[in-house]
């Protein structure tokens, strides 16, 4: 399940600023659990980490509000948009604790079915029921 949580992406930069690759590459090297490597595109860089100690959304929002500016061509766009969506719901998923109902299915379906109304309540109100 580790291997869910480890990511690599890449950073798509615009052309201008001209240096913003190099800096980019500069800060986030400095990050701790965050991998920084030139990519084969002129303006990328790839990035790896674990998604309990990062984001794509967190690290481009952070590097925007530094000056950085990123591709924002429709398809990189929707991509973008895509990770930020799995990854958010990546992490909001390892906060619910797992159900185990493997080894106590009957109490989970008493407690279930106790919270339903039964069939000869069903439509009646709890006040009225004693009228019937």
């Amino acid at each position: 399940m580790d291997n869910d949580l480890e990511k690599r992406r890449e950073l798509l930069f615009t052309a201008e600023p001209a240096s913003q690759v190099d800096r980019a590459l500069a800060i986030l090297s400095g990050l701790p659990k965050l991998k920084t490597l030139r990519s084969d595109k002129p303006y990328a860089l790839e990035v790896s980490y674990n998604l309990k100690d990062y984001t794509l959304a967190g690290l481009e929002h952070a590097l925007e509000q530094e000056g950085f500016v990123f591709d924002r061509s429709f398809l990189h766009q929707m991509a973008r948009n895509i990770i930020y969506y799995c990854e958010d719901t990546g992490r909001h998923n390892m906060e619910i604790k797992s159900h185990v109902t493997k080894k106590n299915e009957k109490e989970v379906f008493v407690e279930v079915s106790g919270q339903h109304m039964h069939h000869e309540h069903a439509g009646i109100p709890p006040e009225l029921r004693e009228y019937e």
